[in-house]
């Protein structure tokens, strides 16, 4: 059972353990970070499934280099080699996963991954930022009838109104988009998380973080924003990888995994009055009280009435009514002033 939307309905953040190239070429590797991911708190353990060929052409032209950020000069062809995981070891990922207890996700990126994934019988799928303008892909992967989480890095409402009509094409409503900044790593001014409530209110649906910054604080102000989801890149320390420079290691992980839970708490839900908490002060308050004897018949002033500390009496907002008006019995400095001891 994947349980993405288990978690959304109980208001808890489903937290995703990107590995993506950081096995750095090794299967034990790989099932290392499934482990240490499940123990640092992870929901689930996302991989990636294409190959070199899948997602692009071997060809050296000025078209398939890249040029400037983290890859600077790299061919696409030779990237996608170096960083892909290998598609004999999925099933055996996802055996990990499911012993740890996590859920175990991959993003397709060309229809025969996905025929692969369906193959291994996997329980949803994610899209990737840059594959949003894929139309026919996410409608085939739609298709399929599983959970959807739709990562939203460099769309206009246009482009992720297209993702969500394809996939509502194919009849499949289960939804989550993503908030993104597509940078590797992610400057802060660059993220925008505002756009998560704004996506919310727009497009109806769950609303997440794919955070590519550095540190917890992207994903703690995503949360407090209203982000469902937080999807993390993470890797063991030791190994080097295509992406290791901008993820997370695993213990950093494992703090952000508290950071990311605590801000929901402190996010909470929409309340007035006193919580549970805060009841037993609520008698601390201040309210109107005797500082000196008043007879019986004698007039209430500045003098004989204040407005303090606790909250026995009546409120102050009755103050300025109250004065002028006459004592209904007698009331002893130090008692409050309640509405029947008022003529």
């Amino acid at each position: 059972m994947f349980h993405l939307f288990e978690k959304i309905n109980k208001n808890e953040v489903y937290v995703i353990a990107e590995m993506s190239a950081n096995h750095g070429g090794s299967l034990e590797n790989a099932l290392e970070l499934v482990r240490q991911s499940a123990e640092a708190g992870a929901d689930c353990v996302k991989i990636q499934t294409y190959t070199a060929d899948t997602i692009t052409i071997d060809c050296d032209n000025k078209y398939f280099r890249i040029r400037g950020g983290l890859w600077e000069g790299y061919k696409l062809y030779d990237l996608y080699t170096d960083a892909g995981t290998p598609w004999e070891w999925q099933e055996r990922i996802k055996i990990e996963c499911e012993k740890c207890g996590v859920d175990f996700l991959s993003t397709p990126f060309d229809n025969t991954a996905v025929d692969f994934l369906e193959k291994i019988q996997i329980e949803a799928y994610k899209i990737a930022s840059f594959e949003l303008v894929d139309i026919p892909l996410i409608e085939y992967t739609a298709s399929k009838g599983k959970p959807m989480i739709i990562s939203c890095g460099m769309g206009s409402i246009e482009e992720i109104q297209d993702a969500l009509s394809a996939c509502r094409k194919m009849g499949n409503e289960k939804i989550v988009l993503l908030k993104c900044c597509s940078e590797y790593p992610a400057d802060w001014s660059d993220m925008h998380l505002a756009s998560i409530t704004d996506m919310k209110r727009r497009f109806q649906i769950p609303v997440g973080l794919s955070d590519h910054s550095e540190g917890s604080l992207g994903a703690v102000v995503g949360v407090a924003l209203g982000a469902c989801v937080v999807e993390k890149h993470i890797c063991l320390p030791e190994v080097e990888s295509a992406d290791s420079s901008f993820s997370m290691a695993v213990d950093e992980f494992a703090q952000m995994v508290k950071d990311v839970r605590n801000a929901k708490l402190v996010s909470g839900n929409v309340q007035y009055g006193p919580n549970e908490g805060e009841k037993g002060n609520v008698a601390l308050r201040r309210s109107l009280f005797a500082v000196k004897d008043i007879r019986e018949g004698e007039i209430f002033t500045k003098e004989n009435v204040r407005s303090i500390r606790p909250g026995q009496g009546m409120k102050p907002k009755h103050y300025q009514e109250l004065l002028g008006k006459v004592a209904a019995a007698d009331i002893k400095c130090g008692e409050p002033i309640l509405l029947e001891l008022i003529k």
